[in-house]
Order: C-alpha cells, then sequence, then structure tokens
C-alpha cells in the first residue's frame, strides 16, 4: 500500500480538482458563467492548501482561523483511504473540527456521517412569476426597517445554534461580521432590497433579497414567514414571492442558503426544485 506524502507542487491535481468542482455546478443546473464564477469562489486561497497523494488520488486539506475557532477542511479527497489522513492532519494542526464542501450537492460518500451544517440552493425562475392569490407585497420602509433587523438577527444567530457548529458567542460574533460584510448602508445598501408580505390587511412575513449577487442570480438572504403564520401555506407563497423580486431585479435565477438542522425548510426546497449547489458538512474533533 502507497504511503500518502505531501506533493511541493498542485499542477498535477488542480486541473482535476477544478474540473471536479465544475461539473458538480453543471450537474446542479448552472449556466457556464454561474458555474465558473461559483469556482472562483470555491478555489478562494487556493494556493495556501496542502495537497497529498498515494499515487492512487488526491487529498487536499487546509487549517484556518473561523469565527474563533481553529478549523480544518477538506477541500479534496479521491484517495479512498484518505479521510483518516486527512483528520488527522488537521487536528495535529489545531484544529477543533473539520469541514467537507459538496459541490453540487453530490453523493456524501465517505463524509455521509457528518452532520449537515448547511446548504446553498438554485432554481431558474419563471419568466414571469405570479404572487399567489391573496397575497400582496410591497417596500419594507425605512422605519419598518430598525425592527425588522433586529428580529432576522435574533433569527440568524438562532439558524447558526441549530447547525450545531457554533458556539452561542460565535454565533453572534459572526452575525455581527455578517450584517455588516452585506448591509455596510443598512436600509440604503446598494443592490439590496426587503419587502413585507401581507394578507388580509396583516404583515405574515418578509424578504431581503441582493440582485446580482452572480451572474444572473438573486441571492435571497431571507424568506420568513412569522412564526403565528406558520403552517398556513405562506412558506410555498414566499417561495413565490422570491422569484418575484429576483425578476424584478433583472436576474434569471434565485440562489440562497439553508442551515443544518432546519429538515422542514430542505423538505420545501427539494419539493420547489431548488437546486443543492453546495453541502457544507461538519465533524467536531473535540
Amino acid at each position: 500500500m502507497n504511503e500518502i506524502e505531501i506533493v511541493a507542487e498542485q499542477g498535477a491535481w488542480r486541473g482535476g480538482f477544478e474540473e471536479r468542482v465544475l461539473a458538480g455546478y453543471r450537474a446542479a443546473g448552472c449556466p457556464e458563467p454561474l458555474a465558473r464564477a461559483l469556482l472562483e469562489r470555491a478555489v478562494k486561497g487556493i494556493d495556501g492548501w496542502t495537497v497529498a497523494t498515494d499515487g492512487t488520488g488526491w487529498i487536499a486539506v487546509e487549517v484556518a482561523e473561523d469565527n474563533g475557532a481553529v478549523v480544518g477542511r477538506i477541500h479534496d479527497l479521491t484517495v479512498a483511504r484518505g479521510r483518516g489522513w486527512a483528520e488527522r492532519w488537521c487536528a495535529g494542526r489545531g484544529a477543533e473540527r473539520v469541514e467537507v464542501r459538496l459541490a453540487g450537492g453530490r453523493d456524501p460518500g465517505a463524509f455521509a456521517d457528518y452532520p449537515v451544517r448547511g446548504q446553498n440552493r438554485m432554481r431558474a425562475v419563471a419568466g414571469q412569476p405570479q404572487l399567489p392569490p391573496g397575497l400582496t407585497v410591497r417596500r419594507l420602509t425605512e422605519e419598518e426597517y430598525p425592527a425588522w433587523y433586529a428580529a432576522e438577527e435574533a433569527a440568524y444567530i438562532a439558524d447558526i445554534l441549530r447547525a450545531g457548529a457554533l458556539t452561542a458567542e460565535q454565533a453572534r460574533e459572526k452575525s455581527d461580521r455578517d450584517f455588516a460584510q452585506y448591509l455596510p448602508q443598512g436600509y440604503l445598501t446598494p443592490g439590496h432590497a426587503f419587502y413585507a408580505m401581507e394578507a388580509e390587511g396583516e404583515v405574515v412575513g418578509t424578504g431581503w433579497v441582493n440582485h446580482g449577487f452572480l451572474p444572473g442570480v438573486t441571492f435571497g438572504f431571507s424568506l420568513e414567514v412569522h412564526e403565528e403564520h406558520r403552517g398556513k401555506g405562506y412558506g410555498r407563497a414566499a417561495m413565490a414571492v422570491g422569484e418575484w423580486a429576483t425578476r424584478q431585479g433583472g436576474d434569471e435565477a434565485m440562489m440562497f442558503n439553508v442551515f443544518g438542522g432546519n429538515e422542514v425548510a430542505m423538505g420545501l426546497y427539494d419539493s420547489t426544485g431548488f437546486a443543492v449547489l453546495d453541502e457544507y458538512r461538519f465533524l467536531d474533533l473535540r
């Protein structure tokens, strides 16, 4: 059995890795410009990764600080016995957990026992999506924004904690960083739109989207139905609002993230045809 050894040059590995990632995005239905844009995000920092081989396949790993924790990442694994080596390599460099990204939502294979931390989902939207009968949509007002922001941040932190990878303190810090990154000008941040969904004269939910997030793609940061209105069919209605908002911004596809542990939402997205672009899984090493 060949020993697993670290290689000094990435050239022999990198081309095949990028093609595997692109194949995953294409299989999920991404047009080529979007697949290429997603690949660019997937290989960010690639020159700092450690690549190893046993002569039959490849392992690519790194260790980095993330949300106050030392995290190992397995970026590629085509060596049948490589998972144990990768986990030991990460643990030996202080990693508290190991994460893996599965492009195109492919079969988790060796990582089937890693809990799901989150998914990115996407679907092309209809040419002229219609709002559901009985539901009206309007822009959230600037006066409503502070209360919306506080509720949105609390919901985001709850989602992070449900996924199980971060502590409460780390979740709060991540939330603060993410909101500051994506909404640097708050309500007036260019490219972002905020909506209120109303039925029978009452606000039943809200939406937050970012147009042009990627080529031809609107990112749905939040399509939230208020708790007291859940179970009334508004979840599917909110997805229709997201599609409508996507076309309002001139894009052709809608993309969003769902955290692990939210099986109800994942079931809804499966039933409404949103393909998995990326699935993130993790294993606690502590």
